[in-house]
């Protein structure tokens, strides 16, 4: 019972993590941190090698699954699973009808996080500012010239599926964000969406599958690699990825899609635009008559931003508790 109970909160905890890599701006690592569960769900990762191939592959499927810690991640992806699945069909519907807000949140969302990964660097010096810089104009090019409708192909779904997972285990970025800037954010929220309704065909299911075979052909091949990289090069791995999220924040911008905004305000044109007849003159005809919800738009981003503070403050309390804990400890 005590194993059951112990595995059924990792369970909880996945369903936590999931629901933040659904909102781009809210690390799922940072929940896995915050629940103390973050370094044994690394060291879970790490421990998918090619040792625990050789037991896959000669049939010693317990010291296999004892070798994963099979428990463990089962019941972790589990949760993560339920909680995207659960989401899903709610990003869809505030993406299609309130995109404004919506936006506006996760922008509120993205700028806290860039702050409190910029917060954890001291010391500046001119070599930091040249990598934050760097990594600002990467994130600008990278957003504006990747455009906003990337291939639907399943090869292109495998690589974004490689590179959000990665992002999923990393304190500060969020798979769901790398998914955004790749322009396959509300593509991959519509297809759960359609499965959940019992209205995915087979190529959703097959979009599914492919994502997840790439996320984990992604996390085997890049986890070490990354892990590597924050132990060798942290400082400069942190202000590059803080710099990207701040360049990226030009795809964010809650008005940016102007497609999306005309539409969520005038619902005939979804039948224009399902047929292929909603041209960009008539796009720009009817965003000079829609209600742009500034107001509404500037709380909701107030509110993303207040979400990864809260997040962010408990997560410094938490980790004060068990470094207190651990002092007391070795006393």
């Amino acid at each position: 019972m005590k194993k059951l109970a112990k595995y059924l909160l990792v369970t909880v905890k996945g369903i936590c993590m999931g629901a933040a890599d659904v909102i781009p701006g809210v690390s799922g690592g940072t929940i896995a941190f915050m629940t103390g569960i973050y370094e044994e769900l690394v060291g879970s990762i790490n421990s998918i090698n090619m040792t625990a191939v050789k037991l896959l592959f000669t049939g010693k499927f317990r010291q296999f699954w004892k070798h994963i810690n099979g428990n463990f991640l089962f019941s972790l992806i589990l949760g993560i699973v339920l909680s995207i699945l659960s989401l899903a069909k709610l990003m869809q519907y505030l993406l299609d009808y309130q995109p404004v807000q919506t936006w506006a949140f996760f922008f509120g969302l993205i700028v806290a996080s860039s702050i409190f990964i910029l917060k954890g660097i001291k010391g500046w010096k001119f070599k930091d500012f040249l990598m934050l810089a760097f990594g600002i104009v990467l994130g600008v090019v990278v957003c504006t010239l990747s455009p906003t409708e990337t291939p639907d192909g399943l090869w292109f779904i495998l690589i974004c599926g490689a590179i959000a997972i990665c992002a999923m285990i990393l304190p500060g970025i969020s798979g769901s964000f790398i998914l955004l800037v790749l322009g396959k954010y509300k593509y991959m929220m519509d297809t759960l969406a359609n499965i959940i309704d019992g209205k995915g065909d087979l190529m959703d299911f097959l979009t599914i599958i492919v994502f997840v075979v790439g996320a984990a052909a992604g996390i085997i091949a890049f986890s070490k690699f990354l892990h590597w990289l924050l132990k060798h090069y942290h400082r400069e791995t942190l202000l590059v990825m803080a710099g990207f999220i701040i360049g990226s924040l030009v795809k964010v911008w809650p008005w940016s899609d102007k497609k999306t905004v005309v539409m969520s305000q005038f619902p005939e044109l979804m039948e224009l635009n399902k047929s292929g007849a909603l041209t960009d003159a008539i796009i720009e005809q009817h965003f000079g008559m829609v209600d742009l919800h500034v107001g509404g738009a500037v709380i909701f981003a107030i509110v993303g931003l207040v979400l990864v503070v809260g997040i962010e403050v408990v997560t410094m309390v938490i980790a004060k508790r068990r470094e207190s804990a651990g002092n007391t400890a070795q006393d």
